[in-house]
């Protein structure tokens, strides 16, 4: 049985644009506003990296024997905002951006907000309004992207979707 080609797909247009090789991967079908994308990133990069800062702080000054469990869940999920933060920052290189790791803009890029709580309690209920903010943010971008760039609507589903088990993690963790 001989192999056919979809009918309506040009590979030779497709072979001759692919040589435009400066723009890595971004081809010419890409549908995205390049810079409205980019720029988006960037905000949810600063997300993350304000959220990695929030959970890094309240592992660090929890106290308490019985927290040990609490502090455990803190640092897992300054570790996991922290890897959403470079998956952020590699798709916006890939989409031949800059991401924006400027810690003088951070807070006011950021979607969330960073919190100093000293009581275990009040550093639960500001992880769990946060990943609720981000789970929102997360939505609303991935809403707006539609179908124009499959790529960073799928990785920011995969990131909602960690979101979403930290804000149930910290729900169960409500006193």
């Amino acid at each position: 049985m001989a192999e056919s080609t979809p009918t309506g797909i040009d590979k030779e247009a497709i072979r001759a644009a692919a040589r435009n090789l400066q723009d890595g991967p971004v081809t010419a079908g890409y549908q995205g506003d390049r810079q409205a994308v980019i720029k988006m990133l960037n905000d949810a990069l600063a997300t993350e990296l304000v959220c990695v800062l929030r959970y890094q702080r309240h592992y660090y000054t929890v106290t308490g024997r019985d927290n040990g469990p609490i502090k455990a869940e803190f640092l897992e999920h300054a570790t996991q905002e922290q890897e959403h933060a470079n998956w952020l920052a590699e798709r916006i290189i890939q989409l031949n951006g800059q991401p924006d790791f400027n810690p003088a803009t951070l807070l006011a890029r950021s979607h969330a907000e960073y919190d100093a709580s000293d009581d275990v309690q009040a550093m639960i209920k500001a992880n769990l309004i946060a990943e609720r903010v981000a789970i929102e943010s997360y939505r609303q971008m991935i809403e707006q992207i539609g179908a124009s760039d499959p790529t960073t609507r799928h990785l920011l589903i995969k990131i909602m979707a960690v979101e979403e088990e930290h804000a149930d993690d910290m729900r169960d963790l409500l006193g």
